[in-house]
Parts: structure tokens; C-alpha cells; sequence
């Protein structure tokens, strides 16, 4: 993932007191052991379905939610949903905060992620990536055609593709504007398949002792030490995936007024003193 956002104001200064490294090992030690059992049941399912069924995912995912449900468990996070994830092939397109997203998104209902094509390549999460189904794409409006190719093949297969049109992280507290690239796939997509687009809303909720940006990554902050901070919290806040009503790709008339539609929706659900860019 590219953190580029940069804020007029430094990352806030978290307080980590007596206890701090204890709980980064034993939170660390669990998500791993997590992801590994994740790992190991998700391959022989995608040794069956893959000759089976190419593409199309009918068991795996489920293990997917499980393991993203399990984070927020071992963290101690409240995760909380409002609204109803659509059915059907479409996208989902969400305001992005943190590496968390990914798991507070997966929580609910599966999701494919869409993804820069160099994340491919990346030791770990690259191979975790392409083992729950992501899509890695070139951010290239000369790669137009190719996206539209992509993402035809995988709503055909009645896949729910998601993508930060933000194009970076922030601190939780706004909401940037959308990037309309990758909406124009949708406009060239067969007609006699309808396409809808749900806007998300991920809001935050930081510890009662923190700052409130305490879950957002960006600019210079590390993983590792964004990791650290989150594991070694000795109280957690939580999480709230609130999901707009979709929006039919055929009524609009280009990728710049869904961009802006979608945007809207998504900027309408963060709380008053969050809307600003």
C-alpha cells in the first residue's frame, strides 16, 4: 500500500505505559498464529476449487471472514456494521485509514481486494494477497483497457471488487477526494449486466486514552511501528463499516459524476467534524 497523504499536523504521540512489549508478543504471537492456520486451510480448498472452478471462490471466503472477525477478537476491537452490503457483482468503494480496513471490511461480507500491481511482489503480503483472491492492476489511465478486461472477467463471476478511490491512507479524521479512474471500467462494461456501486464508510473510534487519529496510518509512519501501537493499546476502541445504498452505474452519465456520487455518500456518513478534505 503507497502512504503517501501527508498532514499539517505530526502523528500523535501515543502513550504506551507499564505492559507495552508484553502485549505487542502476546497479540503478535496470536494474529500470527491466526494467519498461519488461515493460510493452511485456505490452500487445500484453493487446490479443489481452482481446477473446479478457475476464479470463482465458493468455499475459501469463508475462512477469510473468519480470520478477519478473529483480528478484531484478538485486539480487543469493537467492530460494529450499519447498513447492508449489497448483493451481486459491483464494486464497493471506501474512504481508507489504516491496514485494519482490510479485515474490517472482510469481517462482514467478501470482498476482492483491488490493489497497486507492485503490492504483488511484496515478501508476505504479497503471497497473502494473491491467496484471497486480490486484483493487482497497473494505476495507469494508459492501462484502461486491460482494468476493463480484469474487472469484466471477475464481475462475471459475480465478484465484489473493492477500492480506496483515495489512493492513499489518512488519519481517519476527513475524507479525500476520489479519484475517478477506475470508475470508468464500469462504463464500458457489457449493458446487459447492471452494475451497481456501494459506497462505504469506515469510522474510527479511538481508545478513550488516545489521540483520535490513533488508528489512522499515513505519511512517514512505519507498519512495523503502526503495528506495534496498535498490538501494545492497553485499552482498544473500535470500528464502525457503515454501507450506503448502492448506486446504478447506468444512471449516471460518466466515471466523474459516479466518482463525485460516491464520494459524497461516503463523506455524508463520517460525523460532523470529519467531512473536511
Amino acid at each position: 500500500m503507497s502512504v503517501t497523504w501527508r498532514s499539517g499536523e505530526p502523528p500523535p504521540e501515543v502513550s504506551r505505559g507499564a505492559g507495552h512489549w508484553p502485549r505487542v508478543g502476546l497479540r503478535g504471537s496470536l494474529l500470527v498464529m491466526l494467519l498461519v492456520v488461515g493460510v493452511l486451510a485456505t490452500l487445500p480448498l484453493r487446490l479443489i476449487e481452482r481446477p473446479l472452478y478457475g476464479l470463482h471462490r465458493p468455499w475459501s471466503p469463508t475462512i477469510t471472514k473468519w480470520v478477519s472477525r478473529c483480528v478484531f477478537a484478538i485486539l480487543g476491537m469493537a467492530h460494529r456494521i450499519e447498513g447492508q452490503p449489497m448483493t451481486g457483482p459491483g464494486a464497493v468503494v471506501c474512504n481508507h485509514v489504516s491496514w485494519l480496513d482490510i479485515f474490517a471490511l472482510n469481517a462482514r461480507k467478501r470482498v476482492y481486494f483491488v490493489s497497486k500491481s507492485e503490492v504483488a511482489g511484496w515478501p508476505g503480503i504479497g503471497a497473502l494477497a494473491r491467496l484471497t483472491g486480490t486484483v493487482f492492476i497497473k494505476r495507469d489511465r494508459r492501462e484502461a483497457r486491460a482494468q476493463t478486461a480484469i474487472f469484466a472477467e471477475r464481475l462475471g463471476l459475480r465478484h465484489r471488487l473493492l477500492f480506496f478511490p483515495e489512493g492513499s491512507s489518512t488519519d481517519g479524521m476527513r475524507v479525500l477526494p476520489f479519484k475517478s479512474t477506475l470508475f470508468e471500467a464500469f462504463f464500458t462494461l457489457d449493458e446487459r449486466q447492471p452494475m451497481q456501486v456501494q459506497p462505504v464508510t469506515l469510522i474510527y473510534h479511538a481508545p478513550s486514552d488516545q489521540d483520535r487519529r490513533f488508528y489512522g496510518w499515513w505519511g512517514d509512519m512505519s507498519f512495523g511501528g503502526h503495528l506495534t501501537q496498535v498490538l501494545g493499546a492497553p485499552r482498544q476502541g473500535g470500528v464502525t463499516v457503515l454501507y450506503h445504498a448502492p448506486l446504478r452505474v447506468a444512471e449516471f452519465t460518466d466515471r466523474k459524476a459516479l466518482a463525485s456520487a460516491a464520494e459524497a455518500a461516503v463523506r455524508s456518513g463520517m460525523p460532523q467534524d470529519r467531512r473536511g478534505v
